[in-house]
């Protein structure tokens, strides 16, 4: 005797992420993809400024001592500043001769150079603090090049803003389709980074000086240069179907 087996229930449709999902829509359960793109502005965090002291000199020793007061004296100013100046460190560190023109072994001086860099987070010090560095003897100040901490709440506020704008993007999409979002597929985060215009690399008052003029420098007025922050992400969703008729 032959048996006629049970016919199968009736499958229900896979869950967009779940068992037995296709990896592209279908009539019953459409996909759109959309990217989300947010540049906003943020008043910066930070400065950053770069400090050169140089000597210079016939005896090694004396440009060696020279070189190491004027240090001294640029690393006591920048601390006498507290808790403006987040970070202080030194950079590099060169004392090299200097040979006369044709003697390849006969040295005519020495010149040395430090190297400091500072971070600076109270912008109203900021344009003191420079001019009183360049007022220095043989001190060269160059900055300031402004920015965001990476923990900076600009990244997640501009990555929040780029995932509205995915959703809002498609959500515009499919109700011109008489549709509705259903479910999230797949968020690609496409990075976030901050872009600023090129530094102008410029050196601060006074640049190099030979000398101290009497009484005490004037004040640089310093505006802080706005941070750009763009977010980027690419979100797929599945819709429901759409009305076409």
């Amino acid at each position: 005797m032959t048996q006629i087996p049970d016919e199968a229930p009736p499958s229900s449709p896979p869950l967009p992420d779940g068992p037995g999902a296709v990896p592209y829509g279908t009539p019953d359960a459409p996909r759109v993809a959309v990217r989300g793109e947010a540049t906003l502005e943020f008043d910066p965090e930070y400065a950053r400024i770069e400090i050169s002291v140089s000597a210079r000199g016939t005896d090694r020793r004396a440009a060696l001592e020279d070189l190491t007061q004027r240090n001294a004296s640029a690393l006591e100013l920048v601390k006498s500043y507290g808790d403006a100046v987040r970070k202080l460190s030194t950079g590099t560190f060169s004392v090299q001769p200097r040979m006369r023109d044709g003697k390849r072994e006969r040295v005519h001086a020495y010149d040395g150079r430090v190297r400091l860099n500072a971070t600076v987070t109270d912008f109203t010090v900021l344009g003191e603090l420079t001019t009183r560095l360049a007022d220095l003897e043989l001190t060269e100040v160059r900055g300031p090049w402004w920015g965001l901490w990476r923990n900076s709440e600009a990244h997640r506020t501009a990555r929040q803003q780029a995932v509205r704008e995915a959703v809002t993007r498609a959500r515009e999409y499919v109700e011109a389709l008489g549709a509705r979002l259903v479910a999230l597929v797949e968020l690609a985060d496409l990075g976030a980074e901050v872009s600023t215009p090129p530094p102008p690399y410029p050196a601060a008052p006074g640049g190099v000086r030979y000398g101290r003029a009497a009484g005490p420098p004037p004040e640089l007025d310093l505006e802080p240069q706005s941070q750009t922050v763009s977010a980027q992400v690419n979100a797929r969703f599945v819709m429901s179907p759409p009305q076409l008729d």
